[in-house]
């Protein structure tokens, strides 16, 4: 994978966890390539458990009404480190330097942050608070499976 892929790929995961803090690092975690023989630790096993019932967790936590939003700190904050955090994951695995990708998966934090949050609004003035949530986490997790595929 060339390197211009990787920054586009790290800037999906950022957009990513700009929505759901928790993909960016989920994501990478989730489809951690086994080693050849197939076998996984129980150090990658467990990990990857946890980065699901993260992701689950904040799936469900974002529907309930004393949910903070995601722009009050240190909201902002957690989720560009989580789409830095990605983008060196996702660097990593393609043998690349992590810095741009690092920077990519922030200003795709930044934009899922402020762009999900404006959409947000915009949106939950038209319908059940619930249903432009729902659409979010499509979205979210979409961007996650695209910036994360092989």
């Amino acid at each position: 994978m060339g390197s211009g892929a990787v920054v586009v790929r790290c800037l999906l995961l950022g957009a990513a966890a700009g929505s759901r803090s928790s993909l960016g690092v989920a994501a990478p975690v989730l489809t951690a390539r086994t080693p050849e023989d197939g076998t996984r630790s129980r150090t990658t096993r467990s990990g990857q458990v946890l980065a699901l019932l993260g992701v689950l967790g904040e799936l469900v936590g974002d529907k309930l009404p004393r949910t903070p939003s995601r722009l009050d700190p240190p909201g902002p904050v957690l989720r560009a480190g989580s789409g830095a955090s990605g983008g060196v994951l996702l660097a990593r695995r393609a043998h690349a330097s992590p810095y741009l990708p690092a920077l990519a998966g922030v200003a795709g934090a930044l934009a899922g942050i402020y762009g999900g949050a404006a959409w947000r609004a915009w949106a939950d003035a038209r319908t059940a608070d619930w249903k432009p949530a729902v659409a979010e986490d499509v979205v979210a997790v979409g961007l996650a499976c695209l910036a994360v595929r092989t």
